[in-house]
């Protein structure tokens, strides 16, 4: 991987007074009054907002959140971000009704040294996900510097992620996505051994490429979650009325044949809990995964096979887990997921936790605090271990050979 250019190759001393375009991940929960629900990826951003106003950079931070659809919608609207952005950095923090245009030219140049400006939402602009080169010239034209801290996007080839710093020399990789891009590629170089990666979530579409980058460098491979029901299914067992993925049994067959083939040690559930009906259980019981009875589902691992994941757990010196290994936004079908978070937290190695469901798993078992690396971006954190070029992060790399 060639270098990726930080904070660090930025003349910090130079900053003074010139305007800093930071794109940030602010794709935060919203509740239905309108108030942050968490906060994690504004306070990850911190750093990154107090070294640049601390060196006296005009910063204009710019994020995305929802899916508005390529219009204003005041559901989407970060006017509520940053509100709560304020509090957390404990000084003002102004925003701008757009990201492009005379409003934001007028706010901007009523901006003093160390100042901060959160812009309106990018995609309420449908050239934002396009990467229009008119709307990237037109947010280029907002700053003279380029930070990007949003490692959650950084997978997207957006304006405000490939267009900007395509127009602006001076460039940089923020301190949140420079530990991102570390802590990841840490898996790819020469993990220290055993290398363990739990895998979970509902479904082996969208996992399959990292499970097969990474499938050469690992020791022991566990799964869990709905997509260990597809693995399940191609070992010959019965899954009642469980969720799998009947065309992805003939994929899940050949991963299991090739880890063989390398001495792989691949753990599947071998007892799973199981309900009638979700929403409304009259039946939850634990079962042998070779005996789910017809009319149940498989909701979370069970206790016997928490115990054999939470073990080779404790073996690992680098451990990898995405996806949550049950229900667990749904208790008590989140018993399997809290079991193993736990485990994780113990781990003597270093663990990486990949985004989204995972992420929030972790939070809810307490465990967050004592896991090596949580990552920010549940699908980018997916594609670079699929061993994948991040738009984001090629856009922010040293050339070659510099002109």
């Amino acid at each position: 991987m060639a270098k990726l250019l930080t904070l660090d190759d930025l003349d910090l001393a130079s900053l003074r007074g010139k305007r800093v375009f930071v794109r940030v991940d602010f794709n935060v929960p919203l509740s239905a009054e309108g108030e942050v629900g968490d906060a994690t990826r504004l306070e990850e951003a911190i750093p990154t907002i107090r070294e640049l106003t601390g060196a006296g950079g005009v910063l204009l931070l710019a994020s995305h959140l929802g899916r508005p659809k390529g219009k204003p919608d005041p559901r989407y609207s970060l006017r509520p971000v940053a509100a709560r952005l304020a509090e957390l950095l404990g000084q003002a923090v102004r925003f701008a009704e757009d990201c492009v245009g005379d409003e934001v030219e007028k706010v901007m140049r009523e901006m003093k040294t160390g100042e901060v400006v959160l812009l309106e939402n990018l995609r309420f602009h449908p050239e934002e996900e396009k990467n229009e080169p008119g709307f990237a010239d037109q947010l280029a034209a907002l700053a003279e510097v380029y930070v990007d801290d949003a490692f959650g996007a950084a997978h997207r080839a957006h304006a405000s992620v490939v267009g900007v710093p395509e127009r602006l020399r001076a460039k940089a990789a923020g301190r949140l996505l420079e530990r991102e891009v570390k802590a990841l590629s840490r898996l790819l170089g020469e993990p220290e051994r055993p290398f363990v990666a739990l895998l979970g979530g509902a479904k082996i579409e969208g996992k399959i490429d990292t499970l097969e980058n990474l499938l050469p460098r690992l020791n022991v491979l566990l799964l869990g979650g709905g997509m260990a029901n597809t693995f399940l299914a191609a070992e010959g067992f019965a899954l009642g009325a469980s969720l799998f993925e009947p065309e992805r049994v003939e994929l899940a067959k050949e991963i299991l044949e090739r880890a063989k083939s390398r001495g792989i040690e691949v753990v599947l559930p071998s007892d799973l809990v199981v309900t009638d009906d979700l929403a409304n259980p009259q039946r939850i019981e634990t079962v042998p995964a070779s005996g789910i009875p017809a009319e149940t589902k498989a909701v979370d691992v069970g206790p016997e096979t928490r115990q054999a994941f939470a073990a080779a757990i404790g073996r690992a010196r680098t451990l990898f887990w995405n996806g949550p290994l049950g229900v667990f936004e749904k208790p008590p079908f989140d018993a399997g997921t809290r079991a193993v978070a736990e485990a994780l937290a113990s781990c003597p190695g270093y663990s990486v936790i990949g985004g989204g469901e995972t992420v929030a798993a972790v939070h809810q078992a307490g465990a967050a605090g004592r896991i090596g690396h949580v990552s920010t971006g549940g699908g980018a954190s997916l594609e670079l271990l699929a061993g994948k070029v991040l738009p984001g992060v090629a856009v922010l790399e040293e050339p070659e050979n510099p002109s």
